[in-house]
């Protein structure tokens, strides 16, 4: 009675997790579902390739302009400084943390680093504002800060939690079977880190990158405050951007219902979305090529 009892709870218990991982599946379909209808509205105006290399965004003009071009050159420049920044620094501190730090240090470092991920995004918009941009504009000799280095700064600091989490996790389940033959033959444990831990780990540290880029792309509220929204083309770090996240934002509660205006900001979000979706896939990739190099 008893073994029938556990056959049918195993059963039960694996139909409730089928149908949890196929609702999730259902929910994105539904979200991509959503943005392609209202997208094709807008494309019924608005030929896609116009729209995509647009050099202007300004809906509101008596010529209206639907030009994305600057929005994705902006969102992209802001997540590569933020990139630059967060992953050499992330992947450091992981393998400091895994690695290197005593037990004591260890354990004031890890909380640290996860509460830094429980600051709101409009903290650390604040901060960038009133701290990181008067830095900027004193260095650099401008008017102000709030430009797409200012954006990359915050978002770097944003990302760093999440890097550092999964990049430690995944140096950490390195088998000491590894470290060990590398000490047997007389590599240092700086040789030993660089050319058997983190080539083992790199699954894990590329997962880890592009959880960070997908929270970097995605972030609105800090490069809305950040990054001081013009929507031109922008010719470096020291630029005022506008990214696709922050456009939405600030345009959606003001666009009139249903206009090419309001399709049009649909239009960003499934770009976004295919943007975000191409840095995951592209991730996947080089995760499946490390483990089939690794089995091999």
């Amino acid at each position: 009675m008893k073994y029938k009892t556990r056959l049918s709870l195993d059963l039960c218990f694996k139909y409730i997790f089928k149908a949890t991982g196929l609702l999730v599946l259902a929910l994105l379909g539904g979200i991509l579902a959503m943005l392609v209808y209202n997208s094709f509205s807008f494309f019924l105006d608005v030929k896609p390739l116009d729209f995509i290399t647009g050099m202007e965004w300004n809906p509101t003009a008596n010529d209206p302009k639907y030009g994305m071009l600057p929005l994705i050159l902006s969102t992209t420049l802001v997540t590569f400084g933020a990139m630059l920044i967060a992953i050499p620094l992330g992947i450091g501190t992981a393998a400091f943390i895994a690695e290197y730090a005593s037990p004591r240090v260890k354990n004031i470092l890890k909380p640290t680093v996860e509460m830094l991920a429980a600051i709101p995004s409009v903290v650390i918009g604040f901060l960038g504002i009133v701290v990181v941009s008067p830095g900027i504009a004193s260095l650099a000799d401008l008017s102000n800060g709030l430009n797409a280095l200012n954006g990359a700064i915050l978002l770097a600091v944003m990302a760093l939690p999440t890097i550092i989490t999964v990049a430690e996790d995944a140096i950490h389940a390195v088998p000491k079977t590894y470290k060990e033959a590398s000490y047997g033959v007389g590599a240092t444990k700086w040789e030993t880190l660089i050319k058997v831990v983190i080539p083992a780990a790199a699954p894990g540290i590329i997962a880890a990158v592009m959880l960070g880029v997908g929270r970097a792309i995605g972030e609105t509220m800090t490069v809305l405050m950040a990054t001081g929204n013009a929507a031109l083309m922008p010719t470096g770090f020291f630029d005022s951007v506008k990214t696709m996240t922050a456009t939405i934002a600030i345009e959606m509660g003001e666009v009139p219902y249903q206009t090419t205006h309001y399709f049009a900001l649909y239009a960003i979000a499934t770009v976004l979305f295919m943007m975000t979706l191409a840095a995951n896939m592209l991730g996947e990739y080089f995760i499946n090529r490390f483990r089939k190099f690794h089995a091999v």
